[in-house]
């Protein structure tokens, strides 16, 4: 239940829901989008950012939180390793066990790999568990993968690697299917219709979902796909540094036993990174929607294996992360909300913005409710807006939010507050890293033989700005060609002498550039002991 503070707000809200839900804002141009995020983004904010001293990318400006990681000292001592000492020898080692390393393994194994993956949590504990609103692809008659480019090209201020981009875009229809062939039960009408909605900054309807958990659903599938096969987990286990050959090439990594900190050494014909995001270092000091090991560990173990990122200084912040009741403060509230009808609305009772605009722009309008328009709504722990959830079955029809959104419905009625009668209050959260590392369209990187990448941990499939929908497709796009790429490669590669120069390479560099510091990295966990 809402706290007497909110009562007149809520009133408000109450008694202007009839005209806005008949009131249709329009949507901004241009140039009023450019001039919005220069002025309240949080990318946009210059002081919130370093330039890097080191390494592939040395000049380049990223948030302060990731520079310190980058340029951290390493976890380990490499003349301390013994690299003779092989505890896995495998043909494609997948890092990470979420979506993207899922699918990546399990084409592998599909095409006659010796495949393990290697994860810090178990297989599942990942951002991918977590999405909630859909999946994107371009599989009905009114529309087409052409189509989907657009709005994922401009969505992203036209900054998207075009080959990664139509990669997305064109493989989305065979995702889908893929997907449901393994058994994921997409939402389907009487006749069995995939049911699609609109998401912000589409064109057509093309979000495929399973009510508001389609990420733990196809978590769900792709681990059971992982497991059946008996494909080797090591789970509770880190990457804490990268291995290559003499020659360069990435040879496997050096890991770590979370609970017993024992050092294993894992050999690979060809590695995969799919360790998913960055949401736990809390950019600016945001609140995040991210499982707890989002800590950027694949971009610290390429960027110190030589592999360049792209596009790193760009995070996207979900316009609607829970801002009350301060238990799930952050919480990912799911765009499906929007898209099924529930419009923002600030303080006063006023339609502030188009519903659907994208990610960015939305998250900026809410900040700039919230600061210099002095609309925002006071939680008691900082501000939010109001969602109009209630909205959605007065244009529904009742039961339309237990049937779409169960998922939003069971999370705030825990606290007492029903969605279907009470608004509920959102600020944005730190979401997705929309930068990573820079592969070519085989999902190699590009400056590190046999060293592939999938999921989150990309830079330049989406842009500076990533659509919803496109993220949940991109895993398994991307996851899949890795894992295909990386197993065919693996038949031709050979392994030269292990080595971990680079790590000592680095840490001249270091030197070099007069940078001291206690920090290591990768960091694996947050620390929030002190919060």
């Amino acid at each position: 239940m809402y706290s007497e503070r909110f009562t007149d707000s809520i009133k408000a809200v109450e008694a202007a829901r009839a005209k806005n839900i008949a009131y249709e804002p329009a949507r901004m141009t241009a140039q009023e989008k450019d001039d919005l995020l220069k002025a309240y983004h949080p990318d946009y904010k210059e002081s919130e950012f370093s330039e890097l001293k080191i390494g592939p990318n040395k000049g380049e400006k990223v948030p302060h939180e990731l520079a310190a990681v980058l340029q951290a000292n390493s976890r380990i001592n490499p003349s301390e390793i013994d690299l003779s000492k092989v505890d896995y020898d495998v043909d494609v080692l997948v890092i990470g066990g979420g979506g993207a390393g899922s699918s990546a393994a399990i084409e592998a194994h599909e095409a006659g790999a010796n495949v393990m993956i290697v994860t810090k949590l178990r297989i599942g504990d990942a951002n991918t568990m977590m999405a909630e609103g859909g999946i994107q692809a371009a599989d009905k008659e009114n529309d087409s993968p052409a189509i989907h480019f657009v709005d994922a090209f401009g969505g992203g201020h036209f900054a998207a690697k075009r080959e990664l981009l139509r990669k997305l875009v064109c493989d989305a229809p065979e995702a889908i299917s893929w997907l449901s062939d393994l058994g994921v039960e997409f939402d389907k009408d009487a006749e069995g219709n995939m049911i699609t909605t609109h998401g912000g900054g589409t064109s057509r309807k093309r979000m495929h979902a399973a009510k508001d958990y389609s990420g733990a659903e196809i978590m769900r599938t792709l681990r059971d796909e992982v497991l059946n096969r008996e494909i080797p987990v090591v789970d509770f286990t880190s990457a804490i540094e990268l291995i290559l050959d003499e020659n360069g090439n990435a040879a496997g990594a050096v890991l770590m036993n979370m609970e017993t900190n024992e050092i294993l050494i894992a050999r690979a014909k060809t590695v995969i990174i799919a360790t998913g995001g960055a949401g736990r270092m809390h950019y600016q000091g945001f609140p995040t929607s991210n499982h707890y090991g989002a800590t950027a560990d694949g971009l610290v173990l390429g960027y110190r294996a030589g592999a360049k990122l792209l596009y790193a200084e760009t995070l996207q912040y979900h316009p609607t992360g829970a801002a009350y009741p301060e238990q799930i403060f952050g919480a990912l509230v799911t765009e499906k909300v929007r898209s099924l009808g529930a419009k923002l609305v600030n303080a006063k009772g006023e339609v502030f913005m188009h519903p659907l605009e994208t990610r960015d722009v939305s998250a900026a309008s809410i900040i700039r409710e919230c600061g210099d328009r002095n609309n925002g709504v006071d939680t008691g722990e900082g501000l939010g807006v109001w969602l109009d959830t209630p909205m959605i079955e007065a244009i529904g029809g009742e039961g339309t939010i237990e049937k779409r959104i169960p998922a939003m419905m069971r999370m705030f009625g825990k606290y007492g507050i029903d969605i279907r009668k009470e608004p509920i209050l959102v600020y944005p959260t730190l979401h997705y890293q929309n930068g990573g590392l820079d592969i070519t369209d085989d999902c190699m990187t590009t400056n590190v033989n046999n060293l592939f990448v999938a999921g989150e941990a990309v830079g330049g499939i989406h842009g500076r700005n990533r659509l919803m929908g496109n993220s949940l497709l991109d895993i398994i796009v991307f996851g899949r060609s890795a894992g295909k790429n990386a197993a065919a490669k693996a038949k031709t590669a050979t392994v030269g002498a292990l080595t971990l120069e680079h790590v000592n390479a680095f840490a001249k560099e270091q030197q070099s550039a007069g940078i001291t510091t206690d920090e290591v990295s990768p960091k694996l966990l947050p620390d929030y002991r002190n919060k």
